[in-house]
Formats: structure tokens, C-alpha cells, sequence
């Protein structure tokens, strides 16, 4: 059950003034609109001012946002990514006044489906297949999708703006005089209900840059190295880039635990960054600046993302809002070291 805390800090107003307004003290006076809303979020919140009364101040499920996440907990520390998105949920959340949960990872053989309808909310990390996504949303209806590149206007969806920062960097190498410029990242994937994951190579970055390439008349340069999101395929790709009878001048990376196994392909193959190959990241990791030479990255803030996860599952527990919203997330490109000086065509 909710306290009269929780209310207070949702209404922005105080515990006393909550506790009044909802004991209909007859001496207290106040804005009409304010004793309204606060009404409101309590009936929303289902409290009760008789089981106040007998002691019981617990967090109940309808304060509770659920997370279901795409990573195990270990293997999220070697991903930043995801997890500060994690982490600006859980920091907004308890802001709030909200708990949060982990209901199941996507990738588990057997889900608790039914227990996801006792939630406030259900923020989900990642992507799984539609008729997944659909069947959560039959079940708890306050579904926020962050990081999810669904072309779905079902459901509340976080995104980044990766599609368009991938033309930003295009279009600054091109400037810089590159044509022969590749692309090397990751699958993009989808989990299935049964935790099956369908991986493809439709992923936004790789089809921003194809596309690109082909817009530009340079076509005949476009190569796409995917693999999975490590270093080792960062470093096989790098290999394979490079082992081209016209290597490329200029890299695309989708990540920069993928462009760390890239600079050591480049380093192993005795060719220097930038020289003889610029090299362009995402992600902008601590790491990034330090590496030999700076790396030049795409800097998203996968905290904010988090943390307006939680605004928009807050509008949707206290229904102050039942329209659908896109929200597309600037990220910066960051130039370092790693992109170099012009080149002459």
C-alpha cells in the first residue's frame, strides 16, 4: 500500500498537507485543485486511510515499476551502456518514492507473465519480438520501451538518435576528404517469448550508413562487417576490413568496446590511427579519451534515458496521460585524435 509519503511526493505538496486533505480535517484550508489531485493519486495509488491508520507504511505493487532487462547481472558490468540506463531508472525511481524490480530477463526459459500485472508499470530494456512486446502490454498496459527500434506507435518508446548521428559522421568524413570509408558493428536482435534470440543485420546504424553510401554515389566503397558486441569480434572484423585489397581509409564502429578490438587490428596490420585509417565510435566509454590516439565518439546519456523512463511510466500510473509518445534522445559527437586532418582527394 501506498503511504501518505509516497502521495505527498508525487502531488508535491506535504505529508501534512496529504494527510488533511485526506482525513477531510475540516479547519484545513486549501486550493480546491490541489485537495483534488491529491485525491486522485491516492484512489490511483489505492490507499487506504484505514489500513494507514493500523501501522502498515510498505511500498505495494502499484508504486512498483517491474524492469525486464536483456542482460544477467554479470554480464551487464562489461556493458555501460545498459547499464546506466538501469541505473537512471532505479535513481528517478526512488525519487519518486517507487520500487523497482527486475520480473525476468528476456532471455529466460520460463517468465512469470501474469505476475507483470500487479505492477504499477513495466519499463523494458532492449527489444523483444512484437508479439511479446504485445503480450506484456495485454497484461500491464503502462509498458515503457527504452532503447527499442520497433517501428510499432503502440507503446511509450525511448530511442536514441543514432540513425541520424550515423549521417553526422558520414558526412564530416566526407569533408575531411574520405570516400572509401566501411562499417563495422553488431546485430541488431530480438528475443522471442520463449528467450530465443533472432539476431539480424537490419540494425539502425548499418542501414543509416548503407543507405548513406548509396545516396552519395559511393556504393561501390560500402562494406558491413557485423558481428557480436565484443572486442574479439571488434578485433576479427578489423582483420577482415583490413585483409581488403583497398582497405579503407576511414571506419564506422557501433561501439567502443568493438573499435578497442579494431585498434588493435589496425595496430597488428603495422598501420597507424589516423594516418592510414580514421576510426569513428559510439558510446564515448570513459575509456574512449584515453585510448592511443583519443578516440572520436558518439556521446549518448543512457542515465537520462532511465530516468525519463520513469517520468513517462509515472504519467502513465497516475493516467495523466494515455497517448502514446516517441521520444528521440540527442546523443554529441565528440572529436578526438582518431579522426585526423583533412586528406587530399
Amino acid at each position: 500500500m501506498a503511504s501518505i509519503r509516497d502521495i505527498a511526493k508525487i502531488a508535491g505538496v506535504s505529508a501534512a498537507s496529504v494527510s488533511r486533505i485526506l482525513n477531510e480535517d475540516p479547519t484545513f484550508s486549501i486550493n480546491e485543485q490541489t485537495r483534488i489531485r491529491v485525491i486522485e493519486i491516492a484512489n490511483q495509488l489505492n490507499y487506504s486511510v484505514d489500513k494507514n491508520k493500523r501501522g502498515s507504511r510498505s511500498l505495494g505493487d502499484e508504486m512498483t515499476i517491474a524492469l525486464i532487462v536483456r542482460h544477467q547481472e554479470e554480464a551487464e558490468l562489461d556493458d555501460p551502456y545498459f547499464r546506466k540506463i538501469r541505473g537512471g531508472i532505479e535513481k528517478e525511481a526512488a525519487k519518486w518514492r517507487f520500487r523497482t524490480i527486475r520480473a525476468f530477463h528476456m532471455r529466460d526459459a520460463h517468465k512469470e507473465w501474469k505476475e507483470l500485472a500487479k505492477y504499477g508499470a513495466v519499463i523494458m530494456i532492449s527489444e523483444m519480438t512484437i508479439e511479446a512486446t504485445k503480450k506484456i502490454a495485454t497484461i500491464n498496459p503502462n509498458l515503457i520501451l527504452v532503447d527499442n527500434y520497433s517501428n510499432s506507435e503502440e507503446f511509450d518508446c525511448i530511442q536514441t538518435d543514432f540513425q541520424q548521428k550515423t549521417v553526422e559522421v558520414l558526412e564530416v568524413l566526407y569533408k575531411k576528404g574520405h570516400r572509401n570509408i566501411a562499417f563495422i558493428g553488431g546485430y541488431s536482435s530480438q528475443v522471442a517469448e520463449n528467450g530465443e534470440v533472432h539476431k539480424n543485420k537490419e540494425e539502425i546504424r548499418a542501414e543509416s550508413y548503407l543507405k548513406w553510401m548509396k545516396l552519395n554515389g559511393l556504393q561501390h566503397y560500402a562494406n558491413t562487417y557485423q558481428g557480436n558486441w565484443k572486442p574479439e569480434d571488434g578485433l576479427r572484423l578489423g582483420k577482415e576490413l583490413l585483409a581488403q585489397s583497398s582497405p579503407p581509409t576511414a571506419v564506422i564502429v557501433a561501439s567502443d568496446p568493438m573499435a578497442v578490438g579494431v585498434y588493435k587490428a589496425i595496430s597488428e596490420a603495422n598501420k597507424k590511427i589516423p594516418d592510414d585509417i580514421a576510426v569513428v565510435s559510439f558510446d564515448d566509454i570513459e575509456m574512449a579519451q584515453f585510448m592511443t590516439p583519443s578516440l572520436s565518439s558518439i556521446k549518448a546519456n543512457p542515465e537520462e534515458m532511465g530516468r525519463l523512463a520513469v517520468r513517462l511510466a509515472k504519467e502513465r500510473m497516475l493516467k495523466e496521460r494515455t497517448m502514446p509518445i516517441r521520444v528521440i534522445c540527442r546523443s554529441e559527437l565528440v572529436l578526438r585524435d582518431s579522426i585526423g586532418q583533412d586528406i587530399p582527394l
